[in-house]
């Protein structure tokens, strides 16, 4: 503790073993003065700010008609469990018109595996195209085709020479044909390989 020159610190009795001054209860008082004040201001400034933008809020939406009306929610109580309505909205989310949601443990498995079944019988099978004269092929004597014919010329674009620093953008092969099994299907597919490998008793 630093002490002015000149200046000696009074002698502090510490015979009786405890603080013999009382506490100073001026500044504990004014504290306490400022935190009411700063809580009834605030409470204050929040109504005002409130009132404000609900007068705001009323004045563009107009005033209440038949069709805007005010309905104080604790007038109805707490709702008791019905099983009756439970079963009613049940039936009603069964009946929900499609496409609805679906998950991979459910019917959703094997939609999606009809709809790649769908689609191979398209892909690797005649048939003809409802409506019109013309007839799929399969996709493999397509491809074949296409190897042997070519694709027709494209017409020639007018490019502009790239400019300093620029490079012109490459098409590359993509990694896979855009096809894929889910889960389900490669699941099905292995039960049906070892069903077939399994010898008929």
């Amino acid at each position: 503790m630093h002490t002015p020159k000149g200046h000696t610190p009074e002698p502090v009795d510490t015979s009786a073993g405890y603080e013999l001054s009382d506490v100073r209860v001026t500044g504990i008082v004014v504290f306490l003065t400022a935190l009411s004040i700063l809580v009834v201001v605030t409470a204050v400034l929040s109504w005002g700010i409130g009132k404000a933008i609900n007068t705001v809020l009323n004045h563009e939406d107009g005033p209440n008609n038949k069709w805007t009306k005010t309905a104080d929610v604790r007038e109805l109580g707490n709702l008791a469990n019905n099983p009756e309505i439970q079963s009613k909205v049940a039936q009603l989310t069964q009946q929900f018109p499609s496409p609805r949601l679906q998950n991979d443990q459910g019917d959703g498995a094997q939609d999606i595996a009809d709809l790649h079944e769908h689609e191979d019988l398209l892909l690797e099978h005649y048939s003809k195209i409802d409506g019109s004269e013309k007839v799929r092929i399969p996709i493999e004597q397509a491809m074949q085709l296409i190897a042997q014919k070519g694709l027709p010329a494209a017409t020639a674009v007018n490019t502009q020479k790239p400019m300093t620093g620029d490079s012109i953008p490459g098409v590359t092969a993509p990694l896979t044909n855009g096809f894929a099994l889910t889960g389900y299907e490669q699941d099905e597919a292995l039960h049906k390989q070892a069903e077939q490998a399994r010898p008929e008793k």
